[in-house]
């Protein structure tokens, strides 16, 4: 049975060092957001520098998540293709495994038709019995997934949500009043996470959860509660914060001060992502670790 979306899922990053993953440094990662209650991983993802990824290094992620987090949360792996045959085999072969689903990006730079779009997901849902959440980022794929798009696609029962980076207000109000209950819809833009949950959506997907991990989760349960006074106290204290770890290229900023505070060994990126500014280091660094947050 597909286990419902709700609340707070990292994507996790992926710790280098010398060039390496540093497995013990992504362990430890995993076990410290298992212990502070977050609903899910996805590893393997944006934020997990999947592009720069080889295939053995990926089973070996996602081996060691399956085996780190024993089925204490949920586990979406990351997929991103433009080649729905691709996208088919890869599915085929993860099915083997412990994981709940997939994050999938719709297609990109090949710039699909609406139709195209449909089908392409359509046909990665009859490749698996587990939850596909499509990934809708215009932005970085070329091509909006729209509205009516989704609602079709929501029907099947493998695809039981959507990691929503439209770039559109507009749209998301839209998809959170025409969508059924069941179809999660969780921000994947963490400046809209107190907006998503106080319209009515399911959560998010957020890079920036890494950081005040306990604090975005009691911003989603004191919502829950219709506690919106003190929701939106403790949203106030973290959202300054948020813009700055998008302001050079994710997840750069997010490694800078998880090694900062011992939690990884190394901030370490591949190319072409580079290491953060001299600047923002000492913005960083005056904002924690110089004063209380």
């Amino acid at each position: 049975m597909i286990r419902p979306m709700q609340g707070v899922f990292i994507p996790m990053i992926t710790p280098f060092w010398d060039g390496r993953i540093d497995i013990d440094s992504y362990k430890q990662l995993l076990r410290l957001y298992l212990e502070k209650g977050v609903a899910g991983f996805i590893p393997l993802a944006t934020t997990g520098e999947a592009p720069t990824i080889e295939e053995d290094e990926y089973f070996r992620v996602l081996e060691t998540t399956i085996e780190t987090v024993a089925a204490r949360a949920l586990i979406y792996a990351g997929i991103s293709s433009n080649s729905t045959r691709k996208a088919e085999h890869l599915i085929q072969t993860l099915n083997r495994y412990s994981v709940d689903g997939y994050l999938i990006t719709s297609p990109y730079y090949n710039l699909p038709s609406q139709a195209g779009i449909y089908d392409h997901f359509a046909r990665l849902a009859e490749a698996t019995d587990r939850g596909i959440l499509i990934y809708n980022i215009p932005y970085r794929t070329g091509r909006n997934v729209e509205n009516e798009t989704i609602l079709r696609l929501s029907k099947l029962k493998e695809i039981v949500g959507i990691k929503d980076s439209c770039g559109n207000v507009s749209q998301t109000i839209e998809l959170l009043r025409e969508r059924d209950p069941a179809f999660s819809v969780l921000t994947g833009e963490d400046v809209l996470f107190y907006f998503n949950i106080v319209h009515g959506g399911n959560g998010g997907v957020l890079a920036s959860a890494h950081l005040h991990t306990e604090r975005f989760l009691r911003i989603h349960e004191l919502v829950l509660a219709n506690n919106h006074r003190e929701a939106l106290a403790e949203w106030n204290k973290i959202s300054g914060l948020i813009p700055l770890l998008f302001k050079e290229p994710n997840p750069a900023p997010v490694k800078y001060i998880l090694q900062r505070k011992g939690l990884i060994r190394s901030a370490e990126v591949r190319a072409p992502l580079a290491p953060i500014s001299e600047a923002l280091k000492r913005t960083f660094d005056r904002m924690l670790f110089e004063k209380a947050v």
